[in-house]
């Protein structure tokens, strides 16, 4: 593997320009000032406790005199999140992306993506629709079946390549990966932390809509395929139209987009389908199991450290050059630790302030004695305004669900599953405090504002799905 050079520099896969560091971090300082604010105009609240030390939903006091909280630590919300109870989670999610930043650096730098992606894209370049097509079906799947989402950032950089490589672009590889895993995670069927979780807090029975979840997911699918074939028709007819034009443009020019059957050699293709393979195996084992369900990014961290470097070694044989890639890719990967920082903040601030519990709570008064199709409109927009604050689906389960275990507001317990889904899911898409999403956009080097003005067609033709599946589901009494 050659020196570094300048070349080299600008094709780091992971590039954060200092114009969309410096948008993205005053919007969500914004946020976490609201945040702070809000401390002091809601009136504080907590949760009761019950024996072994769990939260007892059914119970609710108000703190009075409590106040917001303390200035100071709501400045120093970014660095004292990493140490409240949701900072080894957080931590853990940061060394994943650094770790996985700098794998992909290696395997772009000694060949491996251009290898793999020079082969697919030589055998689909007739049939590149096709492509697009089973792609995003299967990361769909991974969501609605299996619940994976952040994980899906390890292969987000070969997705983007692989979209290069046969004629389209960064944003369609993001399009077919994680936006189609997002849809499938909101969209789901069986996904493990929301719909078995969710009902078996509610005491639902998670197969009793199965075929309705099953004809969402075939909705959202078709939804979102026409999204892509969309765009991608843009591209075809005026690759120009790309929203990634420049950043794609350096791709290329670094060979990291290499298009042709014959694109690499033998050896690195062989060396990193094995890898990526056994990282999806590993990916789809550790979530399926039940007991390595909450490990799973620690085991991928693990994977990726110790097998990314191998391979890197075992394709290029210059040690020094595999650990000069590797450090080249965590470095360029740093800014976007500030972003998980500050976006992790806003619930911290919150949680410190005994926020959250008094607006939960509220939820009784709001669906009193109003029509159900009334209620479930109040739920989904309380579970939204939730869902902005705390991105965490198992957080909110157990405190949405535990809420609605014990109150009656006139729905059947599965519709207020397929509700929690709903607003769960499609706003990890969107919200500017889903760190997978912040991170994404900054893989591909796609401003956040940009892509709000970008997906709002689909999100609004996504809102109008949602009510008449929510609607349909109610008419139907299930």
């Amino acid at each position: 593997m050659k020196a570094e050079t300048k070349k080299d520099r600008e094709g780091t896969l992971i590039s954060i320009s200092a114009g969309t560091f410096i948008r993205v971090t005053v919007l969500l300082l914004i946020l976490l000032v609201l945040a702070v604010v809000l401390t002091y105009v809601i009136p504080s609240g907590s949760f009761g406790r019950l024996e072994d030390g769990s939260t007892d939903y059914s119970t609710f006091t108000y703190e009075e005199g409590r106040g917001g909280i303390a200035w100071w630590r709501g400045l120093l919300a970014p660095v004292l999140v990493f140490g409240s109870q949701d900072g080894l989670s957080l931590v853990m999610l940061t060394l994943f992306l650094l770790v996985i930043s700098a794998v992909f650096q290696v395997m772009n730098d000694v060949g491996g993506i251009s290898a793999i992606v020079g082969s697919v894209s030589g055998r689909f370049g007739s049939r590149r629709r096709l492509l697009l097509a089973v792609v995003s079906f299967l990361f769909m799947c991974f969501g609605a079946f299996l619940g994976l989402f952040e994980e899906m950032l390890t292969m987000l950089p070969v997705m983007t390549l692989l979209c290069v490589g046969i004629g389209y672009d960064s944003f369609t590889g993001f399009l077919v990966s994680v936006v189609a895993c997002g849809f499938g995670f909101a969209s789901a069927v069986t996904n493990p932390f929301t719909v078995l979780l969710a009902s078996d807090i509610i005491g639902a029975n998670p197969l009793d809509m199965f075929w309705f979840r099953l004809a969402v997911f075939a909705a959202m699918y078709l939804l979102l395929l026409g999204f892509i074939l969309l765009y991608a028709s843009k591209i075809e007819k005026d690759p120009a139209a790309s929203l990634t034009l420049a950043a794609d443009e350096r791709l290329r020019a670094s060979g990291a987009a290499a298009s042709g059957a014959g694109s690499g050699d033998k050896k690195k293709r062989v060396i990193y389908t094995v890898f990526l393979t056994a990282a999806l195996a590993l990916i789809i084992v550790s979530s399926s199991l039940e007991a390595l369900r909450s490990y799973t990014v620690v085991v991928l961290l693990a994977y990726f450290l110790i097998f990314g470097t191998a391979a890197g070694l075992a394709a290029s044989g210059d040690a020094a050059g595999v650990f000069r890639s590797f450090g080249r890719g965590f470095l360029g990967a740093l800014p976007t630790v500030v972003f998980i920082a500050l976006a992790s903040s806003v619930k911290f601030v919150l949680d410190e302030g005994g926020v959250l519990p008094t607006v939960v709570r509220r939820i009784d008064l709001m669906t009193a004695d109003r029509s159900p199709y009334a209620v479930a409109a109040v739920l989904y927009l309380i579970i939204l305004a939730l869902e902005f604050f705390i991105s965490s689906s198992t957080a909110k389960a157990f405190l949405v669900m535990g809420i609605l275990a014990v109150t009656n507001v006139g729905l059947s317990k599965n519709m207020l599953v397929l509700l929690y889904t709903f607003a769960d899911g499609y706003t990890n898409l969107i919200f500017p405090t889903s760190p997978v999403l912040l991170i994404s956009l900054s893989m591909i080097g796609f401003e956040y504002y940009k892509w709000v003005r970008k997906s709002l067609p689909l999100f609004a033709l996504n809102l109008l799905l949602v009510a008449a599946f929510t609607a349909l589901g109610i008419a139907l009494g299930l």
